[in-house]
């Protein structure tokens, strides 16, 4: 089992920047990949970010490449979304969520690929 908690969502004006945060616990850290994805209202999740449990790989929408940095710091058992230059249409509700298999060697970009889902962070950009 793993508890994912969201942080460091809310409210920025379009061209700001926000770090979002997501604790883990329940199981080695440093064992399984992570991902991040966002829901807006009336719509489906959808995948942003993810990275390899060994940190190495990263994978992004292309929506957000070049804007987003997914990270993990394996000591705090925490993985982060650094969202830069935000846009209205980031608005949404942000997830993470974690891979149920240790030392995956293919990260998964579809919500299909994660077992453990966090309860979400509400991000909201004004014009």
């Amino acid at each position: 089992q793993v508890q994912l908690v969201e942080s460091g969502g809310g409210l920025v004006q379009a061209g700001g920047s926000l770090r979002l945060s997501c604790a883990a616990s329940g199981r080695t850290f440093s064992n399984y990949a992570m991902g991040w994805f966002r829901q807006a209202p009336g719509k489906e999740r959808v995948f942003v970010a993810a990275i390899s449990w060994s940190g190495r790989s990263t994978y992004y929408a292309d929506s957000v490449k070049g804007r987003f940095t997914i990270s993990r710091d394996n000591a705090k058992n925490t993985v982060y979304l650094q969202m830069n230059s935000l846009k209205p249409e980031d608005t949404a509700v942000y997830y993470c969520a974690a891979d149920g298999s240790d030392y995956a060697s293919v990260v998964s970009l579809h919500r299909d690929g994660y077992d453990y889902w966090g309860q979400g962070t509400q991000v909201t950009v004004s014009s």
